[in-house]
């Protein structure tokens, strides 16, 4: 059991929630009303003749000479913004961990965290979508491509909604779709505003726990996470916010804090997770046990850094204000 969970948090690592990285400094998300950032971002998707040169999240100006015919992405995040561009056809490799869209289950596999540079080599990709998350552990393997005459762009580790609309750009910018990165930008932000305008107008807030392990071993997304910033969207308190990124707490200190909902985000590695939180021991005077408003989300919704996080909010919306939204 405890394998099993360790292999969902190395997940997570994969999909760009980094345990550490969510802990690090600010990134100001207020600057896109300025008429310099959107200047800079029309700039983004007015280049769309090769070759093109980006600078990556590796700080390496990246210089991309064709249009890219083969991808192989070494992340799902990366995978599902490609697939949301367009790029289906083009993609011919992608990560173990890969499960949206469906379409990836007919891609070649390339590895996980230890990527098989062999088999991406003999993929014959034009460019690879590396990710600053794994730079750590794989900068060897990228400098072993790019020895290779493959060309490899490390795209950003997003960590909030405003640099997933980066890491977008950046993709569409690499592969000429700049067009359909400011398209899908532009409707993951209109979904977002609809949610928050009417959250606006809720006047008492629930509290919301994101449990993402279960008991005994409880972990809860604190602040810095996507998590976080989707209970601002909605107007909703984070019951652990002054705790930073993924903590480890005991089901003494949940039953303190007291949520009036729980959501769990472990529903596709367990059975009936809704019902383990309700069936606790010493938890039936916990508001979100005793109301029965404790609920599953699917995790990737709500902590991967791609085109579906819009989706998330929504989904988190109409579980704590289903009176507003549903």
């Amino acid at each position: 059991m405890k394998k099993k969970w360790f292999s969902f948090l190395i997940l997570f690592l994969l999909t760009a929630v980094v345990l550490s990285g969510c802990g690090g400094g600010e990134t100001p998300v207020q600057d896109e009303q300025t008429g310099e950032q959107k200047e800079e971002k029309a700039d983004q998707t007015e280049e769309t003749a090769f070759p093109v040169t980006i600078k990556d999240a590796n700080d390496q100006e990246v210089t991309i000479e064709a249009e890219p015919e083969r991808i192989v992405s070494l992340v799902p995040s990366n995978t599902e913004i490609a697939f949301a561009l367009g790029l289906g056809d083009e993609i011919v490799g992608v990560s173990d961990h890969d499960n949206y869209p469906e379409e990836t289950a007919e891609k070649e596999k390339i590895g996980g965290m230890d990527m098989n540079i062999e088999k991406i080599i003999s993929l014959q990709p034009d460019l690879v979508l590396a990710h600053e998350s794994a730079l750590h552990s794989s900068e060897a393997g990228l400098q072993q491509l790019r020895d290779a005459g493959i060309t490899v762009l490390v795209v950003n580790e997003a960590v909030n909604f405003e640099t997933v609309y980066d890491s977008i750009y950046m993709i569409g910018k690499a592969t000429g779709k700049p067009e359909e990165a400011e398209e899908i930008v532009t409707t993951m932000k209109e979904r977002v505003e609809n949610v928050r305008t009417k959250a606006a107008e809720i006047t008492e807030k629930k509290s919301v726990v994101f449990e993402i392990m279960p008991a005994p071993d409880i972990y809860v997304a604190g602040s810095n996470t996507f998590m976080d910033e989707i209970l601002t969207i909605i107007n909703a308190e984070n019951a652990v916010g002054d705790l930073e990124g993924w903590p480890k707490i005991n089901e003494e200190t949940m039953i303190e804090r007291n949520p009036d909902i729980i959501i769990t985000t472990y529903g596709h590695y367990t059975e009936n997770p809704v019902e383990l939180v309700l069936k606790r021991d010493g938890w039936q005077d916990v508001n979100a046990v005793k109301n029965k408003q404790v609920y599953d989300v699917v995790s990737d919704h709500i902590a991967r850094s791609g085109p579906r996080l819009a989706e998330g909010v929504e989904e988190v919306a109409k579980a704590v204000y289903p009176e507003v939204f549903n």
